[in-house]
This record gives C-alpha cells, sequence and structure tokens, in this order.
C-alpha cells in the first residue's frame, strides 16, 4: 500500500466536518499499519493537525486512534506510548471546558492512555482484547497476586469506558431522534469500539473473579465485589438504552446483561455465567453499504442539495432501516391494531431467517477473520523469530569457524611442536645409541689388541720352547758322537792292551762290565732322550699348527678390525652429521620458544595492564558512589528520608568488616597480582556499604536532637571524605601499597559509636537477663502450645462421650482442625528456635549468646513479645474452643482466635527472619511452616462456619399468605433492623479502631518506642 494514500485517508478521516468517521477511511488507515508494521505515518500525519485548537477533529482523531489500537498491527501500541506524555496534556486542556466535545476529548484521551498502558502492562492481551480461557489464564501465570493485579487493572479499565459512555449519552438531547442526525452519529459511532471493549472486560472480570474467590477468602475481595456491583449495573443500563437506538441496530448488535450480577461466594455460578457477544451484522461491512451510509449522511448535513426524487430516496430509507420502517416508519399499522396478511408474514419471517443467517455467517466470518489476523501476526513473529535466529546461527557460524579455524591453528602449532621434540628426542636418542655403540666398538677394539698381544707374547713363548728343544737335541747328538767316539777308543785300547796286559784282563773285563753297564745307562738315556725329542717335536708340530691357526686368526681380526674402523669412520661422520642437523633444529626450536616467551611476556603485560585497569574502573565507580551519597546528603528530597540508630550501626559494623576483608585483598594483590578479582569486589563493596552508611547516617540524623544530628552530619561528611581519599590512594599504582584506611576506619568507629549513643536502651532491668527471657518466653510459648493440644484432646474425648449425631460430628470436625493448628504452630515454634540459633551462631562472633542478645535488644524484644503472642493466642482459642463444644460459646470467637493466632506467628516469623541469612535451610522450613499455620487457621475457620451453618436453624421464608400491606410493613421493619445493625456495625469498627490505636500506642511504649519520639524531639 502507497504510504501517502494512508496519509489522504488519515486527513480525509479526521477532518472538522460533524459527521461520522466513514469506515473506508479508517479501513485504509488500519491496513496502512499493517502494511507498514507499524503507525509512524499516522503519527507522522496527526502531529501536523491542529488537534488543540478544534474539539470536533480532536474527537475524530481519538475514534481513528481506538480503531488502529484495537485492529491496527501490534506495534501500534508500541509506537504510541511515546506519545503518551502529549495525550496526557492534551486531556488536561480540554478538561478545562465544561461541555460539548472538550470534555468528551478529555474523557476519550484518558481512556486512549488506560488501553495503552494496560496492553504495555499485559502484553499477552491483544488490542482488540479477544482471548481465550486458556489464554487468559496463561495471563495470570497461575499466580494469585497476577491474577488480583490483572482484576484491579480491568476494573480501571472498563471505568474508562463506562465515563466516556456516561459522558456520550449526557451530552445528547435523548428526547429527540438524535442517532438518526449527523452530530449525533459523530457522537455515537466511537461508542461501537467502547461496546466492543466493555463487552470482553465484563467477560474477563466475572472468569477472574470467580477464580479470586477460589483462592482467597472472600472478605478480602469484598472491594472488588462492590466495584464490580456498580459497574455492573451501569454497564447493564448503558447497553439497554444503546440497543434501543435506531443508529446501533443497524450497526451492531449489542448484547443483554442478566437480571442480577453473578453470585461470586457460589463457585457453581460461575457455569451459569453466559459471555456476552456482540454482533457486527455483515451489511454494516459491505462496500456498497457503506457508499450509502455516506449518501445518507451527505442528505443530512447538506442542506443545499435539492430534494431528490421519491423513487430514489426510498430504495436507501428501506436498506437503512428495513421495509416495515420505510412503509411505516413509526410503526403506526401495529399501534392501530391493523394486521398482515399471510404473504406478509411469510415474507418478514423468511428475512428474520436470512437476518440471523447473515449474522451467523458475519460472526464466523469475524472470527475466521480474527483467526486469520492472529495467525498473520503469529506467522510474522515466528519469521521475525526465525529471521533473528537465523541471523544468531549464521553469527554463532562465523564465530564457530573463526574458532575452528584458530584451533586448527593451535593444533597445526602442537602438532608441529611435538614432531619436533619427537625429532629432537630421536635424534638424542640415536645419538645415545651411536654413543653406546661407539664405546662398544672402543671397547672390542681394545679387546682384540689385548688379545693380539697375548697372541704375540704366546708366539714368542712358543719360540723360544723350540729354540731350547733344538738346543737338547744338538746337546744328544754330541753326547751320542762322544760316546760314540769313547767306546771306539776303549776298543781300541782294549784290543791294545789285550795282547799286552793279561795281568789286567780281569780289571778291564770289570771296566768293560762297567762300561757295558754305563752304555746300557746310556742307551737307557739315549732312549729317554730320542722319545723326549719325539714329544718334543710333537709338541712343536702342535705349535706350529697352533701358530698357523693364530696368523689365520690374526688375519681374520686384522680384517675385522680395518672393517670395524670404516664402520667406525661411517658412525662417527653420521653422528657428526646427525649432530649437526641436531643443534640446527635445537636452534629453531630455542628460537620458537623465545618466541613464545617473548609473546608470553607482551600477553602478561597485557594482562597485568588489564587488570590494573580493571582495579582503576572499580576504584572510580566506588569514587562515584560515595560522590553520589554525599550528593544525596545535600538533595532537599532526602530530607523527609529517615532510619533507626540500630540500622546504621549494622552500616558501620559491616564497613568495618569489608574494610578488614579489602585490606588483605590488597595484600594478596600486591604479593600476586593474579587476585585482583578478589580486590576489586573488596572495592566496590565497601564503596557500597560506605554509601549507605553516609545516606542512613544523614537519615538518622533527621530523628534525633540538633546538637546530635549536627556532629552525626559532619561525621558521615568527614567519614565520605576518608573515603574518597582512601580510593584516591589506590587509583594510583604508586601509591596503592601505602594507602592508608586508618583515617577511614577511625571515622567509622565514630559513627559507630554515635549510633550506639543513640539506640534505644530498651527496658534497663532486663539487659541483664535478656538473653535467658529469650529461652524462657520460647519455652513457655512451647509449653503454652503443648498444653493446649492436651487440652484439646481432653475436649474432644468429653464430646465423644457426651455429644452424638450432628453436633458430635461439628465438636469432632471443630476440634480436629484446632489439633492440626497447634501442631503447625508447635512446628513453627521450633523451626523459629532452630532459625535463632543459626543466627546467634552466625552473628555473635567471639561474643556469648546473652551479649549478643542485649546488642540486639529491640530485636530479642520482638522476639519476646510475638513468643507472648502466640503462647496467649494459643490459649484464648482452647478456651473459646471448649466453650463452643459445650454451647456456651460463640462460633465467632472461635474464628476471631484463629485469625490472631496467624497474625502472631506472622509476628514471630516476621521476628525470627529479620536477621536470618536468605539462603539458610532453617529460614525454609520456617516459611514452609507459616504457610502450614495459615493453611490451618484456614481450616478451623471453614470448619467453624461449615459447623455453625449445620448447628443453627434457619426459618424458610414463605410469604404467600401474607397481604400487600403485610408484606410492606414487613419490608419497613427489615429496613430498619437493616439500619440498626449498619449502624451498630459501624460503631463496632470505631472502636476496633480505637482499640487497636491504644494497642499499638502500648505496645510501642513496650518497646521503647516512646523513648525514641523523645530522643528525636
Amino acid at each position: 500500500m502507497d504510504l501517502s494514500k494512508m496519509a489522504v485517508s488519515i486527513n480525509k478521516a479526521i477532518n472538522t466536518q460533524e459527521v461520522a468517521v466513514k469506515e473506508k477511511h479508517a479501513r485504509t488507515c488500519i491496513l496502512g499499519t499493517h502494511h507498514e508494521k507499524g503507525a509512524h505515518t499516522f503519527w507522522a500525519t496527526v502531529n501536523r493537525l491542529p488537534l488543540s485548537s478544534n474539539a470536533v477533529l480532536c474527537w475524530k482523531f481519538c475514534h481513528v486512534f481506538h480503531k488502529l489500537l484495537r485492529d491496527g498491527h501490534p506495534n501500534v501500541i508500541k509506537d504510541s506510548i511515546r506519545n503518551k506524555a502529549d495525550l496526557g496534556d492534551m486531556s488536561r486542556m480540554w478538561g478545562h471546558l465544561s461541555e460539548g466535545y472538550g470534555k468528551l476529548c478529555s474523557i476519550y484521551l484518558k481512556l486512549l492512555i488506560t488501553k495503552m498502558e494496560f496492553h504495555v502492562k499485559n502484553p499477552r492481551f491483544p488490542g482488540n482484547l479477544q482471548m481465550s480461557n486458556r489464554q487468559l489464564d496463561e495471563a495470570g501465570e497461575n499466580d494469585v497476586n497476577n491474577f488480583f493485579q490483572l482484576t484491579v487493572e480491568m476494573l480501571d479499565y472498563l471505568e474508562c469506558e463506562l465515563n466516556l459512555f456516561l459522558g456520550v449519552f449526557s451530552s445528547l438531547d435523548m428526547s429527540r431522534s438524535v442517532s438518526v442526525t449527523a452530530a449525533g452519529q459523530c457522537r455515537l459511532a466511537p461508542l461501537i469500539q467502547v461496546i466492543l471493549d466493555s463487552s470482553h472486560l465484563y467477560d474477563y472480570t466475572v472468569k477472574l473473579l470467580f477464580k479470586l474467590h477460589s483462592c482467597l477468602p472472600a472478605d478480602t475481595l469484598q472491594g472488588h465485589r462492590d466495584r464490580f456491583q456498580e459497574q455492573f449495573n451501569k454497564l447493564k443500563s448503558l447497553f439497554y438504552r444503546s440497543s434501543n437506538l435506531q443508529y446501533f441496530k443497524r450497526l451492531i448488535q449489542i448484547p443483554q446483561l442478566p437480571e442480577n450480577p453473578p453470585n461470586f461466594l457460589r463457585a457453581s455460578a460461575l457455569s451459569e455465567h453466559i459471555s456476552p457477544v456482540v454482533v457486527i451484522p455483515a451489511e454494516s461491512s459491505s462496500p456498497e453499504m457503506e457508499h450509502m451510509a455516506d449518501l445518507v449522511t451527505e442528505d443530512l448535513v447538506d442542506t443545499d442539495i435539492p430534494a431528490q426524487p421519491a423513487a430514489v430516496v426510498e430504495p436507501r430509507f428501506d436498506d437503512l432501516f428495513g421495509t416495515s420502517a420505510a412503509t411505516d416508519p413509526f410503526n403506526f399499522n401495529s399501534q392501530n391494531g391493523m394486521r398482515k396478511d399471510d404473504k406478509d408474514r411469510l415474507i418478514e419471517q423468511l428475512t428474520r431467517e436470512i437476518q440471523a443467517l447473515r449474522e451467523e455467517l458475519e460472526s464466523f466470518r469475524l472470527e475466521s477473520g480474527r483467526l486469520c489476523q492472529a495467525l498473520r501476526g503469529r506467522v510474522d513473529e515466528l519469521e521475525a523469530e526465525l529471521a533473528e535466529q537465523s541471523h544468531l546461527s549464521m553469527q554463532a557460524l562465523g564465530e564457530g569457524e573463526f574458532l575452528r579455524a584458530e584451533l586448527d591453528d593451535l593444533r597445526r602449532v602442537k602438532e608441529d611442536t611435538e614432531k619436533e621434540q619427537r625429532s629432537l628426542t630421536e635424534i638424542e636418542r640415536k645419538a645415545v645409541a651411536n654413543e653406546q655403540r661407539y664405546v662398544k666398538l672402543k671397547e672390542k677394539y681394545t679387546e682384540l689388541v689385548q688379545s693380539h698381544a697375548d697372541l704375540l707374547r704366546k708366539n714368542a713363548e712358543v719360540t723360544r720352547q723350540m729354540t731350547v728343544a733344538r738346543a737338547a737335541e744338538d746337546e744328544v747328538d754330541s753326547v751320542r758322537r762322544e760316546m760314540q767316539e769313547k767306546v771306539k777308543a776303549a776298543k781300541e785300547v782294549a784290543e791294545r792292551r789285550e795282547q799286552e796286559q793279561v795281568d789286567q784282563l780281569q780289571e778291564l773285563q770289570r771296566e768293560l762290565i762297567s762300561s757295558r753297564a754305563e752304555l746300557d745307562t746310556l742307551k737307557s738315556t739315549m732312549a729317554s732322550s730320542q722319545q723326549s725329542s719325539e714329544e718334543l717335536s710333537s709338541q712343536l708340530s702342535t705349535v706350529e699348527s697352533e701358530k698357523v691357526e693364530l696368523a689365520e686368526s690374526l688375519s681374520k681380526k686384522e680384517e675385522e678390525l680395518a672393517g670395524l674402523g670404516e664402520e667406525l669412520e661411517r658412525v662417527q661422520s653420521s653422528l657428526a652429521s646427525e649432530r649437526e642437523s641436531g643443534v640446527k633444529t635445537a636452534e629453531a626450536l630455542q628460537n620458537q620458544l623465545n618466541e613464545k616467551e617473548s609473546r608470553e611476556q607482551a600477553l602478561e603485560s597485557q594482562l597485568v595492564a588489564a587488570r590494573w585497569s580493571a582495579l582503576q574502573g572499580a576504584v572510580e565507580e566506588a569514587e562515584r558512589i560515595v560522590q553520589d551519597s554525599l550528593a544525596q546528603l545535600d538533595d532537599p528530597a532526602h530530607i523527609s528520608c529517615t532510619s533507626s540508630a540500630d540500622y546504621l550501626a549494622s552500616r558501620c559494623q559491616a564497613s568495618l568488616d569489608c574494610m578488614a576483608r579489602l585490606h588483605s585483598a590488597r595484600d594478596s594483590y600486591l604479593a600476586d597480582n593474579t587476585g585482583v578479582s578478589e580486590l576489586v569486589r573488596a572495592v566496590t563493596h565497601l564503596a557500597h556499604l560506605v554509601g549507605d552508611t553516609i545516606v542512613q547516617g544523614s537519615a538518622t540524623s533527621h530523628m534525633v536532637p540538633v546538637e546530635q544530628a549536627d556532629a552525626l552530619s559532619d561525621s558521615v561528611k568527614a567519614c565520605g571524605a576518608e573515603a574518597l581519599a582512601l580510593l584516591a590512594q589506590m587509583k594510583e599504582q604508586a601509591s596503592l601499597a601505602t594507602a592508608d584506611s586508618a583515617m577511614l576506619r577511625a571515622a567509622l568507629d565514630g559513627i559507630l559509636a554515635t549510633a550506639e549513643k543513640l539506640r534505644p536502651q530498651g527496658l534497663e532491668l532486663q539487659q541483664g537477663e535478656l538473653g535467658d527471657l529469650v529461652e524462657q518466653e520460647m519455652a513457655a510459648t512451647s509449653a503454652a502450645v503443648e498444653s493446649a493440644a492436651a487440652r484439646i484432646e481432653d475436649m474432644l474425648n468429653k464430646s465423644r462421650a457426651v455429644d452424638t449425631g450432628v453436633k458430635m460430628e461439628v465438636n469432632e470436625r471443630i476440634l480436629a482442625s484446632c489439633t492440626d493448628l497447634m501442631q503447625a504452630i508447635k512446628v513453627l515454634v521450633l523451626s523459629s528456635k532452630d532459625l535463632q540459633r543459626d543466627i546467634v551462631e552466625s552473628g555473635r562472633g567471639a561474643a556469648s549468646m546473652k551479649e549478643f542478645y542485649v546488642k540486639n535488644s529491640r530485636w530479642t524484644e520482638g522476639l519476646i513479645s510475638a513468643s507472648k503472642a502466640v503462647g496467649w493466642g494459643a490459649t484464648v482459642m482452647v478456651d473459646a474452643a471448649d466453650l463452643v463444644v459445650q454451647g456456651k460459646g460463640k462460633y465467632e470467637e472461635l474464628m476471631v482466635c484463629s485469625h490472631e493466632i496467624a497474625a502472631s506467628t506472622a509476628q514471630l516469623v516476621a521476628a525470627s527472619k529479620v536477621k536470618a541469612d536468605k539462603d539458610n535451610a532453617n529460614l525454609g522450613r520456617l516459611k514452609l511452616a507459616s504457610k502450614g499455620v495459615t493453611q490451618a487457621t484456614a481450616g478451623v475457620v471453614a470448619s467453624t462456619k461449615s459447623g455453625k451453618s449445620q448447628i443453627e436453624e434457619k426459618d424458610t421464608m414463605d410469604f404467600s399468605s401474607m397481604t400487600l400491606t403485610q408484606i410492606k410493613r414487613q419490608e419497613m421493619d427489615s429496613q430498619v433492623s437493616v439500619l440498626e445493625l449498619e449502624t451498630k456495625l459501624q460503631k463496632e469498627r470505631e472502636r476496633l479502631g480505637e482499640l487497636r490505636k491504644k494497642h499499638y500506642e502500648l505496645a510501642g511504649v513496650a518497646e521503647g518506642w516512646g523513648e525514641e519520639d523523645e530522643g528525636t524531639g
């Protein structure tokens, strides 16, 4: 759609003519918002119109804007809320006029502002307020508090709609047929949107009130019921008056509300509720009918145009007001008793059926259109979500690809580093292996050289032995030759002397025998010498063979040694080359390691700078927090703020504790700058606590005398100045280590001492025994509850023995609910004891339990008061139950006692958990016990009410035998009784208010409030 066409339609729809807005122009504006997905063009065009100077122009603007809020694009509300202030100013400006369109414009603008605020607070509600029951339940998120608030907002919304309704009707002269005039139609046209909104608001309010009555007590919702009753009567009257106007009969079918409002105290009445349905006939939305209505409007407005023939005007009149209205507009024939023939009745019946079918068809069309619109809106939302998700997914994919690429680079670098590390390890392993191999070869070579030397020595020994053997053999040969020569000489001498010396024959024979003996000896010696020579020869041959073998093995060893020498040279050359490559690789790895260390050092320096910048940012933010707190002291709006000395003392103590934490965090940071996060948290926490101390100190000074107030104000200002000085020192890196917090600590100590002086002292006589008194009161409360439970059990046994029938059933039910309440109170008291024990253990530090109670005297006195109230309430309720069971008491007394016990236990819970940690397990159990007491109290009230309804007899009201005068007399008596009871009720309520005021004053005196008031005075 062309936006210029939308602007033209806006200018045609919003003009100064006192006629109704044409539907086709309004529909063009609505379609333009859906095409534009917003209301920018609408507001750009409207802002140029003089809405503040022409009331009719402003009235028609409100009508068109109401249509856009209902049927336009959902973004119309978002684009229009920014003009809320201008609309409010315009409403106040037109509100100065007491009549005419000015007052109506003021009311209408307030309604539009309320509608926008309602839809902004409750975005689940569409502009046309069409929702299913399931969507209505989802809008409240199954929370009774949300349903309660939503009901209040709907009642406010409906009240604005009714104000506009009443304003329009009061501005019209209903004695004339104003609905057929142009001015009347101009004022009545916006009420169609009001009727559509009011029907939905009425339906949703009824459903929400039934839901609230199922969850909350009826007394709590009394204001809701009264307000709804008033709005129901107004809406019913306005719907009835609107349905009688001729203008609305053609355009809208207005529903009629029931005779009486729904009875919310009866849950089954919800099934009797019928949702009002507003039907817009099909003819009113067709282009032909719009054209015809435009022609009629022109005839009504422009009186200068001459009258057209009756044949042309009469069909238009029939189309607008029906055939019967055209032939007999005021139905004079029916008033005079004239009857139609059968054909006319048949035609009229068929016309009505056709009209009903058209209305049903139009309702189906509206429903289908609404569903289509809702589906289109949902499709647009889903498309927007899909586009957003696609954009996010693309962004996530891009980030994933970038991270994946970085991860791949890191993996490659890691793999290269590991490969280089493995290669270096392999080279080192090979070098070690080669070194070991070289050592083994060297050892083997040394062994070979040693064996070669041994072999040489052994060869020399064998040679020497062979030389000795040859010398012995030569000596044997010489001895044998000598013996042979001697034998020859002896033979010659014997032969020569045989002849010559006969006398010496015997001697010679003896000599011969001796010689023979010697010869035998020599022969044996010679034989042995020959044998030893043979042995030496064999040994020599063996030695020769060993020598040959040794020579061969020596040659082999020399060959092996030569091969090992060559291999050793090759290994040494390869080892040298490997050492060179290992040195190069080690140098490359060392270079990479140096680069990595340099990068790590750069990153470390950046990280240190980032840590320091983070610390500086935290310190600057802390300075701003303290400065803001100091600035609040001079703010005039702060003069009305007050605080207590107890709370100021707790803030001071928390600030002092945080300073110790800050000191330790600073020392940790100076020792190791990686612990900057703890220092940042400590600085921020200290700034918040000091700022809170400054604000609370100033607020406390508003409650004390002038001299003390001035001293306290000076102390908190000095504390702020010292805190800023400390933070200024911590902001500089040079002065961080020397930052002194002694001045700030001294200032906080001074404020703490002043707060201790200003704290109320409570009851002086109880200060010494306050800790024992808490334990005594809690024990007394437990004993009272136990005694009450025993008495209830005793009463139950007596009732079973005495009563029968309905009375026994009622008494058993009431006493059983009272027993449940006592058990719930017992669990609550035990949970409160456990929580108090945790509070004391976590808060007393090195002090004793009694010292903790004395230090927190106000809290302790609150515990004592709450415990007394619980024990007293249990005793009173048992007395009331005893009287009810005996038939001497009132059921209302038992219900009041139950409510009083619920209030007392709530006071005990509040006093117990005021100093507890929110994450404490015993606090959770205390909350559960409190809910149990509330449920048990409701059970006592419910059983008492049901028992009362069963016991008390109800008189049946039979007025059939009474005359009119008697009924009138009884009615007057009833009215007198009602007035008397209302007067008595008002007086009792005033008396109850005065009693509560007195109770509050006495409780304040008991708690020490009076002393505090005197101190502040």
